[in-house]
C-alpha cells in the first residue's frame, strides 16, 4: 500500500503482545512523525530482539576474578600439597643465579619440574606450621631465626635514619634508593650473621634473593614478585638446613611478620608504588602471603569466621595475634570509602562459611596469579638450589 507521497508503507512486524506494542516497529519518524526510508527492524519475537540479561549472582565464590572462565580454573585446580624441602649435600655447586622463565611454557615447564613443586609446597608447610595459631603463641626460636629478626629490625632502623624527602610525586620518594643503596653495601656482612662457615660460599647464590625482597630502586615499587623472592631466600636457607622443619612456625610468626612490618614502613615512609597491582579486582596492593598464613591461622575458630572482618572491634582487639585481620585493617587504614568498593574481593571471601575454604582458596589463586604469571616470575632466579629443570 502507498501513501498519498509516494512512499511504501510496510506492513508492521508481528508481535506476541498488544498491537499498542507493535506500534513502536512502524518505520515513521520520532520526531515528526513522517515516514522514513529506513528499512523496519527484523521481524519476529521480542525475546530475539531483546534477550532476556545474563544472571550474575550478587554473591559470588571466594575466588572473584574476571573473566569467568578464569575464576572458574582457579576454583577447579587441586589445592597445593605440603612438601618437604630437600636438604642439600656436599660438595656445594653455589652459582649465580640468573632469570630463566620468558613465555607460558617456561611458566609450565617450571611447575612441572621438582623445583616448582617443592617452593610451592614450602609455601603450604609454612601455612600448616602456623594453623589455628596466634602470633603469640609459643614456639622454638632457633638462633638462627633470632639472627633473622635482627637483621629485619635493622633494616627498619635505616628508615629512621634515612628519612623521605619533600617531593610533589605521589608514589616513589627518592630517599629509598638511598635505603636500598646501603642494602647492597651491607648484604654480605649482614648474611654472616647466621650462614654458617661451611656455607659461606652460598653468598653469591642467596643475596640476589635477599636483594630483590624488599623493592625496586630504580622504579621505587614492591609487589608480589618481590615477597615470592623473600620466599624463595626463605626456601634456599631450608635447602641449606640452615632452617629446619621445627623453625616453621617462628618463621611464619617471627620472621614473615618481621618481614611485614619492614614492608609496611617502606610503603607508608617512601610511597612504594605498588608493582602490577590488579586494582580493585586484585587481593592487595602489595601481599598475598600473609593472606595464606593468617587464614591458616583462624582455621577451626570458635568465634571469628570470614565475614568477622567486617566488625572493627574485632579488627581492633585481635589484629595483633591474627594475620589476616592485620592485612583487612591496614587496608582500612590506608584506603577510603565502602570496603566492598576499594576490596571486592576480600569482601566476597567474607561470605564463604569457613576459614579452611579460605585457605585452600588462597593457595589455588597464589599458585594462579603469581606463580603462573609470566609478567611476575619473568623476574624469578634460578641457581643451584632452586634449578631451572
Amino acid at each position: 500500500m502507498e501513501d498519498p507521497q509516494g512512499h511504501s508503507q510496510p506492513e508492521p512486524p508481528t508481535s506476541p503482545t498488544s498491537h499498542s506494542q507493535s506500534q513502536c516497529t512502524s518505520t515513521t519518524c520520532a520526531k515528526c512523525g513522517g515516514p522514513t526510508s529506513f528499512p523496519p527492524p527484523p521481524q519476529g519475537s521480542w525475546s530475539e530482539v531483546s534477550p532476556p540479561p545474563v544472571y550474575r549472582p550478587i554473591r559470588a565464590p571466594a575466588i572473584n576474578l574476571p573473566p569467568a572462565n578464569q575464576s572458574q580454573a582457579i576454583m577447579l585446580a587441586p589445592v597445593p600439597q605440603r612438601r618437604s624441602v630437600p636438604v642439600v649435600s656436599p660438595p656445594y655447586e653455589f652459582q649465580p643465579p640468573s632469570k630463566k622463565i620468558q613465555s607460558p611454557d617456561d611458566i609450565r615447564r617450571f611447575h612441572d619440574s621438582e623445583s616448582g613443586k617443592n617452593f610451592i609446597g614450602f609455601v603450604v608447610a609454612l601455612s600448616e606450621a602456623i594453623r589455628s595459631r596466634k602470633l603469640s603463641d609459643p614456639c622454638h626460636v632457633s638462633d638462627t631465626v633470632s639472627s633473622i629478626v635482627s637483621t629485619l629490625e635493622t633494616l627498619i632502623q635505616w628508615i629512621e635514619e634515612i628519612p623521605p624527602l619533600q617531593q610533589a610525586a605521589r608514589y616513589g620518594n627518592v630517599s629509598y634508593r638511598t635505603w636500598h643503596g646501603r642494602l647492597e653495601e651491607t648484604c654480605e656482612s649482614l648474611m654472616l650473621r647466621f650462614l654458617p662457615e661451611e656455607l659461606t660460599s652460598a653468598m653469591v647464590e642467596i643475596v640476589p634473593y635477599f636483594m630483590d625482597s624488599f623493592g625496586n630502586s630504580s622504579r621505587i615499587d614492591y609487589g608480589t614478585g618481590h615477597e615470592t623472592n623473600f620466599a624463595a631466600w626463605l626456601y634456599c636457607l631450608a635447602r641449606m638446613g640452615i632452617l629446619k622443619e621445627e623453625d616453621y612456625q617462628a618463621v611464619v610468626a617471627r620472621v614473615f611478620v618481621k618481614y611485614l612490618e619492614l614492608m609496611r614502613k617502606l610503603q607508608l615512609v617512601y610511597c612504594l608504588e605498588p608493582a602490577g597491582s590488579h586494582g580493585v579486582w586484585g587481593l592487595d596492593d602489595y601481599h598475598f602471603l600473609p593472606f595464606i598464613f593468617g587464614s591458616s591461622q583462624l582455621i577451626d575458630h570458635k568465634y571469628m569466621k570470614p565475614k568477622s572482618i567486617h566488625n572493627d572491634d574485632i579488627l581492633e582487639n585481635f589484629s595483633r595475634e591474627f594475620m589476616y585481620l592485620s592485612c583487612i585493617a591496614f587496608i582500612k587504614k590506608v584506603k577510603k570509602g565502602p570496603f566492598s568498593e576499594h576490596s571486592p574481593m576480600l569482601d566476597d571471601i567474607s561470605g564463604v562459611p569457613n576459614w579452611n575454604k579460605v585457605n585452600s582458596g588462597m593457595l589455588k589463586m597464589y599458585k594462579a596469579e603469581v606463580l603462573e604469571k609470566v609478567p611476575i616470575m619473568q623476574h624469578f632466579l634460578f641457581g643451584w638450589l632452586i634449578k631451572w629443570e
